[in-house]
């Protein structure tokens, strides 16, 4: 999933991103409304954390005019304010949620988790394709039962995978959701990292779950393995 953090101060735009990173997420940064505004306008973000009081427009403005121009991504908004007035002007210009500062990272992921949730981009806690099955919490991944050590990386792109089992999945796509902005889209990581997914998931196992479709992308799904083309 990929998550957009606009903060401007350097040393908690850090914090934020480098845990958030740690969990499998693609963040991306911004440090200004302006610049908030050019990156969420131009790729999909699955959320947001938006710091209330960056450089113009402030958070308030941005997350309006986000709403107005009908982007909904989850939008967590950030503040050193505690008044209930500006609890409500966040809640009102358009934010899920109102996180106040100083806090502590687990209640920042805490938040993230349940307004996706909410939101609909993970409806369950645990997801299951035929015999793998992920805990979107805890990251675990197992497939009939053994445990699969995965990288942070390669758990984004299954996870990735998984909760759009059945679905081809462009390259394009990948990318937006599970790399952030400074992917390169000629090189041949997503080609890599399903290889690398493959090896773990697939090998010496009778039912594929990893499937190339030529010319269109990546599915997730059992299948018979005299269907399923490798790259």
């Amino acid at each position: 999933m990929r998550i957009l953090v606009v903060e401007d101060d350097p040393d908690m735009s850090r914090f934020i991103a480098r845990g958030l990173g740690e969990q499998s997420y693609a963040v991306d940064v911004a440090a200004t409304g302006e610049a908030a505004l050019e990156a969420a306008t131009a790729a999909p973000y699955d959320a947001i954390v938006l710091d209330a009081m960056i450089p113009p427009p402030d958070g308030f403005e941005v997350c309006r005019q986000l709403r107005a121009q009908s982007i909904d991504s989850t939008i967590l908004m950030l503040t050193a304010r505690d008044s209930l007035a500006d609890r409500i002007e966040g809640l009102d210009s358009g934010a899920d949620d109102y996180l106040v500062k100083p806090f502590e990272f687990a209640e920042l992921l805490a938040r993230l988790r349940a307004l996706l949730r909410r939101r609909g981009t993970r409806q369950y806690p645990v997801v299951e394709v035929g015999d793998l099955r992920l805990d979107t919490r805890s990251h675990r991944v197992t497939r009939g039962g053994d445990e699969l050590q995965l990288t942070t990386k390669e758990y984004a792109l299954l996870e990735y995978l998984s909760i759009n089992s059945g679905r081809v999945m462009g390259r394009e796509e990948i990318a937006e959701h599970v790399w952030n902005e400074q992917f390169d889209p000629f090189s041949n990581l997503i080609e890599v990292y399903i290889g690398r997914l493959r090896r773990i998931v697939d090998r010496e196992r009778a039912v594929k779950l990893i499937h190339t479709i030529r010319g269109s992308g990546y599915i997730l799904e059992p299948r018979d393995p005299a269907h399923s083309s490798m790259v």
